[in-house]
């Protein structure tokens, strides 16, 4: 799926794009008979492929916490029959979804971390600061909360520490205080009313790279979704329902989920935390993954000039020991 963490695509027809395809697909290694789970459908891209190479009976279960995301891929994947079990949920939820399936253990997992451009070219999903539209992002419509929520809501002090911690937004502090200022004359409702507030506390020369509300934008859409926190808990939950020899890839787009990815793979490669000085393990812990990839994966040039929004995949996998 195609992310934009740093700016936001611009070319209005640009089609959904399967980010990494061939490369997570490889470091999963899908062959006949297994059972993957792809926690992030988005379009369906990789979820075909992990079909496609694990025929004539491997099966895929798809989760995708927005409804939308989940429609497309059944219709996409329609012609795979019972070999493609789609369920809406959110891929922190993969443990209870297995349960209601009947299933006890998967031999690949794979999420795409990235924000779809069918969230982006839709104004009304709110997810872009480019078009007219409510101040949403939820990608579960039936979430409470949205954006529209924390921006008027929040305790600047609040807003100030999501901007800077979800965002890596420099000039935080300013946004919070400007976005504080502005509720003050009346709610903030829509997607280009806050991308207006956020450029304000940025001088207009010299010009930027990036339109201005880019990383405040990332930050809210991250707050909205909790995604930081569904990672670590789906990211822990498939480990522990992998196989052994049963492999887990990710793709991530920013730093943050990359650090999260990065971490969680190095624990769970680690043996014994015990002190040197004892002479016994009393820890009792052991490794239960091998890091395939000791630098993520990157798109290749060729990909990037075809797919700008693939710029910043960073892809991560291991396996179950």
């Amino acid at each position: 799926m195609p992310e934009t963490p740093n700016s936001e695509i611009r070319n209005p027809q640009l089609e959904h794009t399967t980010v990494l395809l061939r490369e997570a697909v490889a470091l999963l290694a899908p062959r006949p008979g297994g059972v993957y789970l792809d926690g992030t459908l988005g379009g369906g891209g990789h979820a075909e492929e992990i079909l496609h190479r694990s025929a004539p009976d491997g099966v895929l279960i798809g989760l995708d916490q927005d409804a939308d995301a989940v429609a497309r891929s059944r219709e996409r994947l329609a012609g795979y029959g019972k070999r493609a079990v789609i369920v809406q949920a959110n891929f922190r939820a993969v443990t209870q979804v297995l349960a209601g399936l009947g299933i006890d253990a998967l031999d690949g997992v794979l999420l795409d971390l990235g924000l779809s451009w069918f969230h982006l070219r839709n104004p009304e999903r709110g997810f872009s600061f480019q078009t007219e539209g409510p101040l949403d992002m939820r990608m579960n419509a039936g979430s409470p909360t949205t954006a529209a929520d924390l921006v008027n809501n929040l305790p600047q002090q609040e807003l100030a520490r999501i901007i800077r911690e979800y965002g890596e937004e420099k000039k935080a502090n300013a946004i919070a205080k400007a976005i504080e200022r502005a509720r003050g004359r009346g709610p903030i409702t829509s997607t280009v009313q806050l991308a207006q507030i956020v450029s304000s506390v940025f001088p207009p020369y010299p010009p930027r790279r990036t339109h201005p509300a880019t990383l405040t934008f990332q930050a809210l859409r991250i707050a909205v979704n909790d995604e930081m926190n569904a990672l670590r808990e789906g990211l822990g939950a498939a480990v522990t329902v992998l196989k052994p020899g049963g492999r887990i890839a990710i793709i991530s787009f920013h730093s943050l989920e990359d650090r999260i990815v990065k971490q969680a793979y190095v624990e769970h490669a680690k043996g014994c935390i015990c002190p040197p000085r004892l002479p016994v393990c009393r820890c009792e812990k052991k490794a239960d993954l091998k890091i395939l990839t000791r630098r993520p994966v990157m798109a290749s040039d060729s990909e990037v000039a075809g797919n700008p929004a693939s710029r910043s995949a960073k892809l991560r996998a291991a396996e179950k020991l």
